[in-house]
């Protein structure tokens, strides 16, 4: 059965430490398409190593910028990664089969997230579903700056394997990713209107907690586990103190 032709899409900047697995993982692929906002280091180099058709757009918030790769996209099918995730072995099959008899127009599976040098298997840190294989006429990208997703309004399909997902090599690098998304996300909430309660502040990140390291068994995970989700959890809290921060001195959250 002929398989129907795929574009895997990326979103880059200053990614080459990571892209070479990344694209080693797709080469199955019809065609890459990289969308760059500005790299210094070999990311360009590395794409054109592995024939990745590149171009530049300055950035444009995650969601808008993600949306504007697929738009490039040769084929309407397309895999959505980003340069630190990579297609496992058994996920490569299920989207080859897939594509040869596409049943919906929208497809997600689990995606493994390694954190501390473990792959974590409960928490926030699995099975963490993703929707990244569409057909880009019934699919698309929100236009949130950050926690950015595909929406769709068909029936999604669900594939066996793990999107392979690499966290920040160091805890350092992991906390400032979060610092940069917890000021997004504030930014957000913030020029919605939306006034956040005091009891949100207090009990939000206790909630978040209880729920994966208790009921979404993240205890499991070891120490790289309780890490994870008690970064998540004050994540919840940064959140919300950085948007009444804004409402208390009437600046726009720095950090």
């Amino acid at each position: 059965m002929k398989k129907t032709p795929l574009s895997v899409v990326l979103i880059t900047r200053d990614a080459g430490h990571l892209l070479t697995d990344c694209l080693e993982s797709v080469a199955f692929a019809d065609e890459i398409v990289i969308v760059d906002s500005g790299s210094r280091d070999n990311t360009m180099a590395i794409a054109q190593e592995y024939r990745a058709r590149t171009m530049f757009q300055p950035w444009l918030g995650y969601g808008p910028q993600k949306q504007f790769a697929v738009s490039q996209a040769t084929h309407d099918w397309v895999l959505c990664l980003d340069a630190d995730e990579r297609v496992s072995p058994e996920l490569r099959e299920s989207i080859l089969k897939t594509l040869g008899n596409p049943v919906f127009k929208a497809y997600r599976f689990p995606r493994r997230n390694r954190f501390l040098g473990r792959w974590l298997a409960h928490g926030e840190g699995y099975p963490d579903l993703s929707l990244r294989l569409f057909h880009r006429h019934h699919a698309a990208w929100s236009d949130d700056p950050i926690h950015e997703k595909v929406q769709t309004r068909e029936a999604i399909g669900q594939l066996r394997g793990d999107l392979l997902h690499e966290s920040e090599q160091t805890l350092t690098d992991y906390i400032a990713k979060q610092n940069l998304y917890t000021t997004l996300q504030a930014q957000r909430i913030h020029q919605s209107g939306q006034r956040i309660a005091p009891y949100r502040i207090v009990f939000s990140p206790l909630v978040r907690f209880i729920r994966f390291y208790v009921f979404r068994l993240g205890f499991l995970d070891g120490l790289p586990g309780l890490i994870h989700i008690a970064i998540g959890a004050f994540n919840s809290f940064l959140k919300y103190a950085k948007v009444t921060a804004k409402h208390l001195d009437g600046d726009n959250p720095k950090d």
